[in-house]
């Protein structure tokens, strides 16, 4: 298997992680504050974390890699987490996925722009195509019109792609183990008192299935996801294995069906078959690294 196949199924992986995020951050949302569960996934995953870098036994990261290891904290430590359970206290999961479906482009768009990426222009009409499928769908789905809500989830993406950008290109001096561990740990003194007041101010009472809820965007989403999606980034690049995401959204749907009981009906079908071709023909373009 050539690296970037090999970096694709590990994309793969981490995003089939990623897509079970919004329906159990809507189910957890729907009993706690979801600033406290944005902020508490990140603590109890940095707890984690630490246990992690020891049993690597990982040196210090410089200067350099210290701020882009703050850059990805701010974007898929904070930005994402804070942004998206905002909106799914006020959204169902599958209105979610659909503007998370733009993550792709995003994240390409950071990687070209930051670190000189050069997807090819037939890359970029296969991007741009997904994207408006996804954007046709989020539409459709709201009679016409963007929910306010959007907004936030607008900011998701943007935080999401930004640190998986940053995140990606760190993986391939540190390994994505340490990329999201050390961003991680560098966030928890600051997301440590926040959380514990967002606990005391707003309270913690919630069922079994909220803090179960509550326990999976903490470990998967927050820890172990990022494993396998640095590392595909890292091998694959950031352009490419990050069309993997486009893949997402539908991902969620599903999810968010069996987990939430939302409803999927057939066009939600239709629209994953089509963004999944635009997937495989943006795999075959070419991209300069």
């Amino acid at each position: 298997m050539s690296l970037e196949s090999k970096g694709m199924w590990l994309g793969f992986v981490g995003v089939a992680v990623f897509s079970l995020t919004l329906p159990f951050t809507r189910i957890a949302v729907a009993e706690l504050n979801p600033a406290f569960v944005a902020f508490g996934r990140a603590v109890v995953a940095a707890m984690c974390a630490i246990g992690m870098l020891r049993h690597l036994k990982a040196s210090r990261p410089t200067m350099l890699q210290v701020r882009g290891l703050l850059i990805t904290a701010l974007g898929v430590v904070v930005g994402f987490p804070l942004f998206s359970s905002i909106a799914m206290h006020y959204v169902p999961a599958a209105h979610g996925a659909v503007v998370v479906g733009l993550l792709p482009l995003a994240t390409a768009l950071f990687g070209a722009l930051r670190f000189g990426e050069r997807p090819s222009l037939g890359f970029w009409i296969a991007a741009l195509i997904g994207s408006v499928i996804v954007i046709a769908f989020a539409l459709r789905q709201g009679g016409g019109s963007f929910h306010p809500a959007d907004f936030a989830l607008f900011a998701a993406v943007f935080a999401a792609a930004m640190g998986y950008a940053e995140g990606g290109r760190l993986s391939q001096s540190m390994g994505g183990q340490q990329v999201i561990c050390w961003a991680l740990v560098l966030s928890l003194p600051v997301l440590l008192p926040v959380t514990i007041w967002l606990g005391w101010y707003y309270g913690v009472d919630a069922s079994p299935q909220a803090w179960g809820a509550f326990a999976y965007v903490s470990l998967f989403s927050m820890f172990i996801g990022f494993f396998f999606w640095y590392k595909g980034l890292a091998l694959g690049g950031i352009a490419r294995v990050g069309q993997v995401q486009l893949l997402q959204p539908f991902m969620t749907l599903v999810g968010a069906a069996v987990i939430v009981g939302e409803p999927l009906d057939a066009s939600n079908l239709l629209f994953a078959t089509a963004v999944i071709v635009v997937v495989a023909i943006g795999k075959r373009m070419s991209i300069k690294r």
